[in-house]
């Protein structure tokens, strides 16, 4: 019986794990006072409840997670005290979404969800048939931060302004491989893409609700970083297919292949 103890401690340390998780700018390390602004401590106390002594997670994109207990909370902010490391910091894959713009509402679960799936940065563009032309990023970067607390996400993807895609392509990283979202049925299926792909960054492109202009897909198709694929015989909105390739890529080039972590360093071997 004495043998079960340290699991039998060990489970009751992870159903304990904090529910509630923050995304904090500040560096983490045991022992460190986290200062919280009045929206968060507002967040904290008035709509979730909590109380200086309950325990959150903390994150910040850089020193994993961290079990977080609460200290002040008031009107004006409060702060939390970081404790014990519950998860090392692990980045999300290097998997860019290049996407045509979209209006508000979908663009704005756009962001939510291709946060959700893991990623690591969301570049809207402009092209020729683009009817959207202008974002609020501090919006997008707020509904993203919810998102990856949501999600158990231990990084933040990074939200770029506006660019039109002739630019873009003009400045592309040539080792980034970029999947071309074809809709002209004339591609092969992304997954026979994804799975013939070797390991490196990767970014896909998705057109805009009209489409890509022949134009554009002609000089897109001519570089050598292009590698365009198809999305399937039904027509897809434009976020549709942005979040099908993003889970494609991801289940065949991405981190999908990584187990769901809920415990800490110290609890590995559960």
């Amino acid at each position: 019986m004495g043998a079960k103890e340290p699991r039998d401690a060990k489970l009751r340390a992870v159903s304990q794990k904090p529910a509630t998780r923050l995304y904090v700018a500040a560096d983490l390390a045991a022992g460190a006072r986290i200062a919280l602004g009045a929206a968060e401590a507002h967040r904290l106390r008035d709509v979730l409840r909590l109380k200086p002594g309950d325990v959150i997670a903390l994150f910040n994109g850089r020193d994993g997670e961290f079990a977080g207990r609460l200290a002040e909370l008031d009107r004006d902010g409060g702060s939390a005290l970081a404790e014990e490391c519950l998860r090392p910091q692990r980045g999300s894959a290097d998997l860019w979404l290049v996407f045509a713009l979209v209006k508000r509402p979908r663009l704005e679960w756009l962001v939510e969800k291709a946060t959700e799936i893991g990623a690591s940065a969301l570049v809207p563009v402009t092209t020729q048939r683009t009817v959207t032309e202008r974002i609020n990023v501090g919006r997008l970067e707020a509904i993203a931060r919810e998102a990856a607390e949501q999600s158990e996400r231990l990084d933040l993807p990074e939200i770029r302004a506006v660019i039109p895609l002739p630019a873009l392509i003009a400045a592309w990283p040539a080792e980034r491989r970029l999947i071309l979202c074809d809709e002209t049925g004339t591609a092969p299926p992304i997954a026979a893409r994804a799975a013939e792909l070797p390991p490196g960054p990767l970014a896909c492109l998705i057109g805009p609700e009209g489409g890509f202009a022949e134009s554009e897909l002609d000089a897109l198709r001519k570089l050598p970083f292009v590698f365009p694929a198809g999305l399937g015989p039904r027509v897809l909105r434009s976020e549709t297919a942005a979040l099908g390739a993003l889970s494609v890529l991801q289940a065949f080039a991405g981190d999908w292949s990584a187990a769901r972590s809920r415990v800490g360093p110290a609890d590995a071997s559960l």
